[in-house]
């Protein structure tokens, strides 16, 4: 029997896991198929990390290198040391003899237990998971489901006052950029005044960018915005990745904070040092370290009141509960706020509730560019039209952590000013002169990345029959390294006929709207970064979510893994299903996958059951379109659960109408069951809701509180349970 492992992860999707799967098993089973869990969740990880439990990540690992690995990954929680720590708080209650963080650690021992929790946190999952480049964009059949049913798009008022503002210049990460290819395989060596920070094994003709982002510079960069939205009556608000850029995100957060709010840190200062306030985490956290304090009142009332005076209004997270853009780090991560920016016409929420044209503080440029374009370009020319905008497809570089920026262990928060250099086996390769407290990082891509990123690049234009652009500028350094390789690697491949061409930034958003707008598609071929910003925005504008879009990465070794979409809503939905038993999480995503899993495993094997049962699973997702039968977001109509039957039920009649007759003359009762008890169905998962649930744990929910709240009706249970 072949197998598929479905990755066990955090809050939404991990709910909607224990209605979906055994559906999901029931009908694979039928053409040999298991579908198998893996704890990959951060609870899972953390519990690895302390030697209770299997290191499943460590397994995924080794999976992805295999011939026939086939992986569905569901977005994870790429954890902040906050909701670290609160997972840690969880799982103690439950009873697992765990240490708790060590902030700040105090001797060797306490700093080797920070290292080994902290391996749980940032994108932990992402880089050992990602041996293939990504192949994302939506499905024909989810697209004109979407310009048939467009969602919202709320305009931009007339002269406009939103825009992005990032760094310029020298400064910041775009700016300060250096790069190299090493022309053999051999260590590298990275120090700081000769003082070595790491070092690592290099391959031949592997490219290296070191850069380094100017904390004098960032903050006269705050300080200029800050003045800036006052004057332009704008809100003002931070947009970082905190989760995947871990070291540096959280760094540059903490010094907005403090800049901010900058009249109070001063006041303060004295507190704030004994109390080990970090600024990096947020409000949250310093309100929990003051909790108690003698001026926690005092505290608390200077904070409001800077937000009362008149320097400019900030952002909320949650302006009901008074939660603003600092609340934590990772509240605001950039992938999922923008596009949210774009779709409100430019606008966030203030304080009481309403939404204000804003300003979008994006320090570094490398792709702020981006994103200023895409608020630039519909000041100037209105919101997009969902029912006739053309489509965006990516193809994105990130085999064997390729760019992997954020959860590399080379960033740095230099510890003293001087200079950092980058030596190999016949000297320095690259030198930077930076100030303490800069923030220094390096990144490396490898050439089989480089030449399977191409490759997929020429056979998706092939079969698509648009342009392709690579995202590459020729004023920044990594890119001109990059252009080199894939001029050369084009070269390997027939690329008659097609249309493939290379901008910066800036031209390639401009190319790519301006076909959306005409309805036309284009494929952006981009480096890790810009791949992981643009998959979110296009499809939130074109499909309302990026969880609906096909993500494919064919893994190097030949193997597929496929994911599942951003995660980025899923604790607001967790909070609605503990409150009501309403779980308004869209599994769309997850059925996409399984099909394309299954499409694999059949082509693979020339396996003609497996053929049938993936094209009925393909005429299920269309009845769930054409039906609309996604979750609905109010407690007492359809939610999650709901569209898990309907899939089951189209599925099942497409198997009992289709060709395979061994698999017709299973599915056709279960067919006739689901639809003849459609109503008994309906009502039992309905009224299980309107009332709280217990599954036992956020982070580590109990399985049969969990499994038992996801799966209330006792007809689909049986049904599916005695298939």
């Amino acid at each position: 029997m072949s197998k598929i492992i479905w990755s066990k992860i955090d809050e939404a999707p991990a709910l909607a896991t224990y209605s979906l799967l055994p559906i999901v098993n029931a009908f694979t089973k039928a053409a040999g198929v298991e579908v198998v869990t893996s704890d990959i969740s951060l609870a899972g990880r953390v519990l690895a990390a302390m030697g209770l439990a299997e290191d499943e990540l460590s397994k995924l690992g080794e999976v992805v290198l295999q011939e026939d690995g086939n992986i569905i990954k569901l977005p994870n929680i790429s954890a902040s040391v906050g909701q670290l720590k609160d997972c840690i708080a969880e799982l103690q209650g439950q009873g697992y003899d765990i240490p708790n963080y060590p902030e700040n650690p105090a001797n060797d021992e306490e700093k080797a237990l920070q290292a080994r929790y902290s391996t749980c946190l940032g994108s932990a999952v992402n880089p050992v998971l990602r041996e293939g480049n990504s192949d994302r964009r939506a499905a024909v059949a989810v697209k004109k489901f979407a310009q048939k049913n467009p969602h919202k798009l709320r305009a931009f008022p007339e002269n406009a006052k939103s825009y992005v503002a990032h760094m310029e210049g020298k400064g910041d990460f775009f700016g300060n950029e250096k790069s190299v290819t090493v022309e053999k395989a051999q260590k590298v060596t990275i120090a700081l005044n000769g003082k070595e920070l790491t070092s690592v094994d290099t391959l031949d003709g592997e490219i290296l960018d070191g850069t380094f982002m100017s904390i004098a510079a960032l903050n006269n960069f705050y300080e200029k915005t800050i003045e800036d939205a006052k004057s332009n009556d704008v809100l003002w608000s931070l947009h970082l990745k905190a989760t995947m850029m871990k070291i540096s995100d959280p760094i540059m957060f903490g010094h907005a904070f403090k800049i901010f709010f900058k009249d109070v840190f001063a006041k303060h200062a004295a507190t704030f040092a004994e109390l080990k306030v970090q600024p990096n985490q947020g409000m949250s956290d310093l309100e929990k370290k003051i909790a108690g304090h003698a001026k926690e009142a005092e505290i608390k009332a200077d904070f409001l009141a800077a937000l009362e005076s008149d320097s400019p209004k900030l952002a909320m997270v949650d302006s009901d509960k008074g939660t603003t853009n600092f609340n934590a780090s990772n509240d605001v991560i950039i992938d999922a706020s923008m596009p949210v920016v774009v779709r409100e016409g430019g606008k966030q929420w203030d304080r009481t509730g309403a939404a204000v044209e804003c300003v979008a503080v994006i320090p570094d440029s490398t792709y702020a560019m981006f994103h200023a374009e895409m608020v630039a370009d519909c000041v100037k020319n209105g919101q997009y039209d969902v029912s006739t905008m053309g489509t965006m497809q990516n193809i994105g570089l990130m085999a064997q952590k390729a760019e992997e920026y954020g959860s590399h262990p080379t960033t740095f928060e230099l510890a003293e000013a001087g200079t950092v250099t980058v030596t190999g086996a016949d000297g320095v390769l690259m030198s930077f002169e930076c100030e303490a407290g800069d923030i220094w990082r390096m990144s490396r891509t490898k050439d089989i990345p480089i030449k399977d990123w191409v490759r997929l690049t020429v056979e998706r234009t092939k079969i698509e029959n648009i342009p392709a652009i690579f995202w590459l500028d020729e004023k920044r350094a990594h890119d001109v390294q990059v252009k080199i390789k894939v001029d050369a690697f084009l070269k390997e491949f027939d690329t008659t006929g097609l249309d493939i061409q290379f901008m910066k930034v800036t031209d390639a958003t401009r190319f790519t709207n301006a076909r959306v707008r005409e309805g036309k598609n284009t494929i952006a071929v981009t480096g890790n970064v810009l791949r992981d910003h643009l998959t979110d925005m296009y499809p939130i504008l074109e499909l309302g979510t990026s969880a609906k879009m096909l993500s494919i990465v064919p893994l190097l070794a030949g193997g597929g893994l496929y994911e599942t979409g951003a995660g980025g809503s899923a604790p607001k939905h967790v909070d609605q299903f503990l409150a009501e038993g309403h779980l308004r999480w869209d599994s769309l995503g997850e059925i996409l996958a399984l099909a394309e899993s299954l499409r694999f495993i059949g082509q693979k094997n020339n396996d003609s059951k497996l053929a049938a049962l993936t094209a009925a699973l393909d005429i299920a997702n269309d009845g769930y379109l054409d039906n609309n039968k996604e979750p609905s977001r109010k407690c007492g109509e359809p939610d999650n659960k709901a569209s898990h039957f309907f899939v089951a039920q189209y599925w099942a009649k497409a198997l009992a109408e289709g060709d395979n007759a061994e698999l017709a003359a299973k599915f056709a009762p279960v067919a006739k069951e689901l639809t003849e008890k459609e109503d008994t169905i309906i009502a039992e998962l309905l009224a299980a809701e309107g009332k709280a649930q217990d599954i036992g744990g956020y982070f580590h929910p109990n399985d049969a509180k969990a499994e038992a709240a996801m799966r209330p009706s006792a007809t689909l249970n049986a049904i599916i349970n005695n298939i």
